[in-house]
């Protein structure tokens, strides 16, 4: 896709519209935290997340979405060496994994996108800090979504962070442009040179994802053709937020 050719700026009402459609995806999200336990399956997780999607007025945006075959769930559900795209269903939970959850809504024709990945119970002391650095890469890439920043200095910001840790991003997966459609411009690596690439304006909404892995920058797709896991098996994270840049700063759209 040239998401570059497809960079769109938001009016203020049309902010309004995507923060109402992060609130209603940050609660999906939430409740879906709140359940995860051991013996829960993925797919009990997913029916959670679309019933509070559909109570709340909106449809979710993975369902259906385009791909190897259309994505057949509401939520992306990953565990351990699964980073991105899991589809979930009859797997339990168990003690000590490292769950990710990706989750879109569509509500009144703009989309939100967040992920947010967590311990179950006691968890290594490796899954501990892999959380810690990967929601602290979200956090330094958001502080960059400034007016005239470029998206270098985003992509620069949350490699560095993620590197210094001694942990890896990978090439193949990133964030990019959300609005009425789930990917548009600009496609925000993960990985980058400060001071370059395309300049931020106020107007702009982009869904920031950093996906860490311990072992390798590497990935392989699964056999059910959506599933992303590290090439080595090693542990993953995943966190997201869909960000707008505002002439007062970054304004984080799928909080509560």
């Amino acid at each position: 896709m040239a998401w570059e050719r497809n960079v769109v700026l938001k009016s203020p009402l049309e902010l309004e519209i995507m923060r109402e459609a992060g609130r209603i995806n940050a609660r999906a999200l939430d409740a879906v935290r709140q359940a995860i336990r051991p013996g829960v399956t993925t797919g009990e997780l997913d029916k959670i997340a679309e019933s509070v999607i559909r109570e709340h007025g909106a449809k979710p945006a993975f369902l259906g979405y385009p791909g190897p075959t259309p994505y057949p769930a509401t939520i992306n559900s990953c565990i351990n060496e699964e980073m991105v795209h899991g589809i979930p269903g009859e797997r339990k939970i168990k003690e000590g994994d490292l769950v990710s959850i990706d989750c879109g809504t569509v509500f009144q024709g703009f989309v939100a996108d967040s992920a947010f990945s967590i311990g179950v119970g006691e968890v290594s002391d490796e899954v501990v800090d892999l959380l810690k650095v990967t929601e602290e890469a979200l956090s330094l890439g958001i502080k960059q979504m400034r007016n005239g920043n470029r998206v270098g200095d985003v992509s620069c910001a949350i490699q560095q962070h993620v590197e210094s840790r001694g942990y890896h991003v990978p090439r193949e997966y990133t964030g990019h442009g959300v609005g009425r459609q789930m990917h548009e411009g600009p496609q925000v690596p993960n990985y980058g040179i400060a001071g370059r690439g395309m300049v931020l304006r106020p107007g702009l909404t982009i869904a920031l994802e950093p996906m860490v892995l311990v072992g390798t920058p590497n990935t392989r797709v699964l056999r059910d053709r959506w599933t992303v896991a590290s090439a080595d098996g090693s542990l993953t994270a995943h966190f997201e937020h869909s960000v707008a840049v505002t002439e007062n700063g970054p304004l984080i759209l799928t909080e509560l």
